[in-house]
């Protein structure tokens, strides 16, 4: 049997005028990298609450804490929001930033792309540019809204890879060229944050969580979309599938226990 990865998604209000209606949303991109890259099944807890974490995690061999439209709340890293028309998932940010703390207390491996980087720093007491366009010095890291998806996630911009690093032997060297597909971006490094990458203008694009006895790693790119296609992109999910693998032999040597979803 596979490994199984939760994979995290978003709140959503679908639809037009008087007739938008909540969902929760997962880009297929993120199922499938993990079907076909990490060799593992993908599922999702719609429902599941920051109280269920600890007996969920129980019965999970990996998360993929995804990219999504929405930013994270800046409340979480004490400041105001600078631009209300900009989306938010405050449901989201409940359930995930103490789902990472729990990743990391419990070995469980994690991989954060986009938001889901940005939500291990701020959950590790990082923050966030909230528009890294404004910042001075700082190059513009957003996707065009007219161009195609293949030109959104095409090769946008260099990384320097830090020599030593799991990333360097993913990479096969010191440079990559990455897609670039994001608003925000790290300000503060959280502490327990090693960083791996950087952009051009000197943003962290890659990062290692220091304290984490599994594999617990971010990138700011999206290394999901085709990662079959991409050797560097596939290698990062290769890896990530084989520590859910010895994760799932772990949890196959102890007692079974029984899953009760607490409310």
């Amino acid at each position: 049997m596979q490994p199984w990865v939760w994979v995290t998604h978003d709140h959503r209000l679908l639809g037009h005028g008087d007739h938008r209606s909540p969902f929760t949303v997962l880009g297929d991109k993120y199922a499938t990298a993990i079907k076909l890259g990490a060799q593992a099944e993908p599922f999702t807890l719609p429902t599941a609450s920051a109280s269920q974490i600890p007996a969920l995690l129980a019965h999970c061999d990996g998360v993929l804490f995804t990219g999504s439209p929405s930013n994270v709340h800046p409340s979480h890293f004490e400041q105001d929001v600078l631009r209300p028309e900009l989306p938010l998932d405050p449901q989201r940010d409940a359930l995930t930033l103490p789902l990472i703390r729990a990743c990391i207390a419990q070995s469980v491996p994690m991989l954060g792309i986009c938001r889901g980087f940005q939500e291990i720093n701020v959950a590790l007491g990082g923050s966030l540019h909230q528009q890294v366009q404004e910042v001075a010095g700082m190059q513009d890291h957003r996707e065009s809204a007219e161009a195609s998806y293949a030109d959104q996630y095409a090769p946008r911009h260099p990384i320097r890879i830090l020599p030593n690093t799991v990333l360097a032997e993913w990479a096969g060297g010191d440079t990559a060229m990455v897609n670039s597909l994001h608003g925000q971006g790290i300000d503060r490094l959280a502490d327990d944050l090693l960083p791996m990458a950087y952009a051009p203008d000197g943003l962290v694009e890659a990062v290692q969580v220091r304290s984490a006895t599994a594999f617990a790693y971010a990138v700011q790119w999206h290394p999901e979309w085709r990662c079959q296609d991409n050797p560097f992109y596939l290698r990062i999910f290769q890896a990530f599938g084989q520590a859910c693998r010895l994760r799932q032999e772990h949890r196959s040597t102890l007692a079974p226990t029984p899953f009760t979803a607490t409310a």
